[in-house]
């Protein structure tokens, strides 16, 4: 588990909770002014569940089926708890922690990209493979 891996799977963890919370009247009236219809409750709650699938996706195509729902189910309590401090504090934050998450989640594949640790030793296209050693001796 890298910090990037964590990053993006908080991100996404985040926004999927927070659509679903926000698909509920009573905390849609806490962070936004604007009325809640029956279209929007539909699309939030889509959005969050499909947030919340991708999430456990790419902690599985990150690190692994062995390890990959263990980091998924902590990022996924982190945030929300993290969600949940946010509401009982200040509601209208929410607004504010769903921008850092988003910033994370552009942030995270790039880094990603990026990070040398993750590039495997494996040839270019229209590169031959190299031979396998053979074995024995010393």
């Amino acid at each position: 588990m890298t910090p990037l891996v964590l990053a993006l799977n908080l991100g996404l963890s985040f926004l999927g909770l927070t659509a679903l919370c926000v698909s509920l009247p009573r905390h849609h009236g806490a962070v936004s002014a604007v009325v809640l219809a029956p279209r929007r409750v539909v699309l939030l709650r889509l959005a969050g569940w499909t947030l919340i699938a991708l999430s456990l996706l790419a902690a599985a195509a990150l690190d692994g089926w062995s390890f990959g729902p263990v980091q998924w189910l902590g990022s996924l309590i982190g945030a929300g708890l993290m969600l949940i401090v946010a509401l009982s504090y200040d509601p209208r934050a929410v607004r504010w922690l769903v921008l850092a998450s988003v910033l994370a989640l552009v942030a995270a594949p790039a880094a990603l990209l990026l990070d040398p640790s993750r590039r495997t030793d494996r040839p270019e296209a229209g590169e031959e493979a190299p031979a396998p050693r053979q074995g024995g001796g010393r």
